[in-house]
């Protein structure tokens, strides 16, 4: 993408005003901003490091205070509720079980196997059900009854050992904990992430049982999306505040599964991957949305990109992925 005359003029007097120390940090991302604006389904890039702003900068589509699709980024926020309401007591922990937390969602077309799957298993996606996403997303989304389409799908592998991306097993998790707490999903995420970190949480798709669909189509700003990361970053704390337990987060960031298109691993809601020697964690949504950390470089970056054109891995998002491990990790070690 070639900048206007009057883009370039804004950068570099924005540059110009910066302090000078923060001036040399940001010079460090020209690469990293180089390849953002070569990509023309990017819209926007926010990196934090040490929790100060490096760059902001927003190329195409919603300004970076307005809401954006954040696609299966989603799944990365119902994991993160998760982990909260274990800290709160309301779940005992990760091993307990559909039957325990919810037995009415089961249907009776269930496998009998289903009532035993575990929240550990569901926010692993490794429950073992025949996935919804892909080619069966559309037929799942047009059921009458989400939770009950999902958990009725046949076994396909034993609960708790592979890797099956489904948004449904999101979903069923997010009406767990739905009814584990007596509130929606929306209400979960707006008390327990949106006051804490002072971010706006819209209210998004809901099934037909009134379930908010968890693990896509939730939407937060790109400046709401570098706040949640550096939170993560921080260790799960904002101004003093605890918002997740640091027992969540490292637990977060232990892959115990592998995607089999990426090859990163894949821990509680968290893509788990290596560069330059430095450990990030990587929420990522279709099309390319993206919330990624990386703890020992202080780093939290969030991007987001056109929503309704996909990002393989063998294609744009394998371009963000370089972006994130050549132009950004790398140009800091």
């Amino acid at each position: 993408m070639t900048l206007s005359r009057r883009a370039l003029l804004a950068t570099a007097t924005a540059t110009a005003l910066l302090p000078r120390h923060l001036a040399a940090q940001t010079a460090q991302f020209d690469a990293a901003l180089d390849r953002a604006r070569g990509l023309e389904q990017l819209h926007s890039l926010i990196i934090l490091q040490n929790g100060e702003v490096q760059i902001a900068e927003r190329l195409r589509g919603p300004a970076l205070d307005r809401p954006a699709n954040i696609k299966s980024v989603s799944k990365t926020i119902v994991a993160t509720l998760t982990g909260i309401a274990i800290d709160k007591g309301v779940i005992a922990d990760v091993t307990a079980t559909i039957a325990n937390l919810a037995p009415d969602l089961l249907p009776r077309s269930a496998d009998p196997r289903a009532a035993d799957i575990t929240v550990e298993d569901l926010v692993t996606l490794r429950a073992g059900l025949e996935r919804t996403s892909g080619p069966n997303y559309g037929q799942w989304v047009s059921s009458p009854n989400w939770v009950a389409d999902a958990l009725g799908r046949p076994i396909i592998a034993e609960p708790g050992t592979t890797m099956l991306y489904s948004t449904g097993s999101t979903h069923i998790l997010g009406a767990v904990l739905a009814r584990a707490t007596g509130k929606t999903l929306l209400t979960l995420a707006r008390e327990w992430l949106g006051a804490p970190l002072s971010i706006d949480i819209p209210a998004w798709t809901r099934d037909r049982q009134g379930f908010y669909l968890g693990g896509n189509e939730m939407a937060l700003s790109p400046r709401a999306m570098a706040r949640f990361g550096d939170m993560i970053r921080k260790g799960g704390t904002w101004n003093g505040t605890r918002v997740v337990s640091q027992s969540w987060i490292d637990r977060s960031f232990v892959p115990v599964t592998r995607s089999p298109w990426s090859g990163l691993g894949y821990g509680y809601g968290w893509f788990i991957g290596k560069a330059s020697g430095h450990a990030y964690a990587l929420a990522r949504g279709y099309g390319g949305q993206i919330i990624a950390v990386v703890p020992d470089l202080a780093l939290s970056i969030a991007i987001t990109s056109d929503p309704t054109r996909p990002a393989r891995s063998g294609g744009y998002f394998g371009e963000l992925q370089r972006l994130i491990e050549q132009d950004i990790i790398s140009e800091l070690v």
